[in-house]
């Protein structure tokens, strides 16, 4: 027995089994009356009504949900003992009743212990340890009665019986094994053989059921491998699911028998630790648990001749009485997982209230997001660019969101959840046609820039209609010279796309005269090979890196290393986060060729920009005439 819902299906069968016995069982008292013996018919239904009696008490005792593994099998040790009796008891009566030749009962008993053994097969199908020893008991009387005639029919009748009981056994095993079998299909990972998504949900319900009831608990921990999907795309999904397996059989060698063990899909496993009296002990267990299982899952991979070296995040969740169901619990370890790998992977958080409650505010953030552009919330800002001269020639256009409720919201927020719900798409189009209208108004008033900088998403990029959205945009605001103006941010992330959907993508927004900038250069992905191929005109350097300049010597060789690699592929520079006197000289001195930063200006308003363009214009002379720029 392997399964708990097996349990039910053998309890069902008590109370059949009951009226199997007793309604069938008054007519033997009345053969017995009508042929003088009475006396041993009714011993033996008293008998059956005895074991009638515990097999409804074992019935009514039977509460899955509130039941622990101990006393599961100690229910299910007295439910054996009970179909063994209740079937032993028929045998009895076959043993009396066969003798009595006189009155033709032994024809009565003879059928009577075949139509027990058919009933046996049928109804302890589902168990091996209780189907197989039950037929033995009522079959070998039988085949012995028959061997006992002395006859050549009788020794015939008692091979017959042989066969019978082989068919019986055959057919019996043969339905466990199908029942096994589809059982084991539907509950358990084909890839790994732990259990899989829906098996856990259900043993965590009956869990959660059980808890609110022993007051005990029991901890979940939730792990994802850290960047398997480069794993998968760089040595293939053959290599992948044998790091998966192997990954199985370490938690599993781990856990031993102490723990449940599920593959939720793709590289989540899921745990589930035994029941624990104290929520402070379950607690600190599973920190010391999770601790080790990090271990064993760092530890080196070696695979079809490939070193491989993982790393996994992981969210715990304590489980006790709280009145909820699995797919919650699941989900607040799958929230401390994720914030394991916010805090930079390779780690293990546990839910708690804080957490749940910056959980609950970026559900309210999501959900306000979806109304924020119908009520006009979301409104564009423009950081000036400037060159050598701090001259202002072009702009990054920013997004910024203030609800009247939360007030100012980070964009660092709110971009994460937009990209994550797929609201995303409309707010980015929303930015790049209020951006393109900005663009041409300025022209139209003067405001003649170089470039004209706009975040793009990789969510956004790769959106079936983002390039039939930007050619819109671009016939209805953008002539030919505005077009070539306009620069498409994108950050190292989009990298770990194809790169040849990654370069087809391009080239065909190139064509409609946009270029294109790696953001937050040297935080991500980004190899020489990939600057050689994406058809990239400009590197920004992150502002992680020119905010440490003179303070760490590393981020000052990272930012000339990343110059300096501008200069070989001949691509433009632009180094934002500018805010002292002191980084703006080193970037100088190093031929940084753009800046932006609070240095130079915070990001502005429409107006606010306009003003700060027209009161940095100079006049510079060329050939002896002076223009103004």
């Amino acid at each position: 027995m392997n399964n708990q819902r097996f349990y039910a299906f053998l309890q069902r069968q008590i109370l059949l089994m009951i009226g199997l016995s007793l309604v069938p069982g008054l007519a033997y008292i009345f053969l017995g009356w009508l042929n003088g013996v009475i006396i041993p018919a009714l011993i033996w239904y008293g008998l059956i009504v005895t074991v009638s009696l515990f097999g409804w008490k074992l019935y009514n005792d039977f509460k899955l949900e509130q039941m622990s593994e101990k006393a599961l099998r100690s229910w299910y040790r007295k439910l054996a003992a009970f179909y063994y009796l209740i079937f032993a008891l028929w045998t009895l009566i076959f043993l009396l009743y066969c003798t009595e030749t006189g009155h033709n009962l032994h024809y009565i008993a003879i059928f009577t212990q075949i139509g027990a053994s058919v009933v046996a097969s049928t109804l302890l199908v589902s168990d091996k340890k209780l189907f197989f020893p039950v037929l033995i008991i009522l079959m070998l009387p039988l085949i012995g009665y028959f061997f006992l005639i002395g006859e050549w029919y009788g020794y015939v009748l008692s091979v017959f019986s042989v066969i019978f009981l082989g068919v019986l056994l055959y057919s019996s095993d043969n339905s466990y094994q199908l029942i096994q079998e589809n059982y084991y299909q539907a509950q358990h990972d084909s890839l790994t053989g732990l259990y899989n998504r829906r098996y856990i949900v259900e043993y965590m319900e009956r869990l959660i059921q059980r808890l609110q009831v022993s007051d005990n608990f029991v901890y979940i921990l939730l792990i994802d491998l850290d960047h398997f999907k480069t794993i998968n795309d760089t040595l293939g999904h053959d290599i992948g699911d044998k790091v998966l397996k192997e990954v199985a059989m370490r938690i599993k060698r781990y856990c031993g028998t102490t723990h449940t063990i599920a593959r939720l899909g793709g590289d989540e496993f899921t745990i589930v630790s035994g029941e624990h009296n104290s929520s402070f002990d379950c607690k600190e267990l599973s920190i010391n648990f999770s601790e080790t299982l990090l271990q064993v899952l760092k530890a080196p991979y070696m695979i079809d001749g490939h070193h491989l070296y993982l790393s996994a995040s992981i969210g715990i969740n304590g489980v006790g009485n709280r009145a909820t169901d699995a797919s919650h619990f699941i989900k607040e370890a799958d929230i401390a997982m994720y914030e394991a790998k916010a805090q930079g992977r390779d780690g293990i958080i546990l839910f708690n209230e804080d957490l749940s409650k910056r959980v609950e505010y970026h559900l309210e953030i999501e959900r306000r997001l979806y109304f924020a552009l119908e009520h006009n919330e979301i409104a564009l800002r423009y950081q000036p660019q400037v060159n050598k001269q701090q001259e202002v020639i072009g702009c990054e256009v920013l997004v910024r969101w203030n609800n009247p409720e939360f007030g100012f919201v980070s964009p660092a927020e709110f971009i994460f959840i937009a990209e994550k719900t797929g609201l995303i798409i409309e707010l980015g189009n929303y930015i790049i046609e209020e951006a393109f209208k900005t663009l041409r108004e300025w022209n139209a008033k003067g405001i003649h820039l170089e470039q004209f900088s706009i975040n793009i998403s990789v969510r956004q990029f790769f959106h079936s209609s983002f390039a039939e959205d930007v050619e819109r945009f671009v016939k209805k605001y953008l002539n030919n010279e505005l077009v070539n103006k306009v620069v498409f941010e994108v950050t190292e992330t989009i990298l770990i796309e194809d790169m040849h959907r990654i370069i087809s993508a391009m080239k065909r927004l190139k064509g409609l005269g946009i270029g294109f900038s790696m953001d937050d250069f040297g935080t991500g992905y980004s190899s020489l090979s990939s600057l050689r191929e994406i058809p990239i005109e400009e590197l920004k350097v992150d502002r992680s890196f020119v905010g440490r300049v003179g303070e760490h010597r590393s981020d000052e060789l990272m930012i000339t290393t990343i110059l300096s690699m501008a200069n070989i592929f001949k691509l433009k520079t632009v180094a934002e986060g500018v805010e002292t006197e002191e980084q703006f000289q080193f970037l100088l001195k190093n031929n940084c060729d753009i800046f932006q930063g609070f240095y130079f200006s915070k990001a502005l308003h429409k107006e606010d920009f306009e003003d700060y363009y027209l009161k940095r214009r100079v006049v510079r002379p060329l050939k002896g005439i002076a223009y103004e720029i």
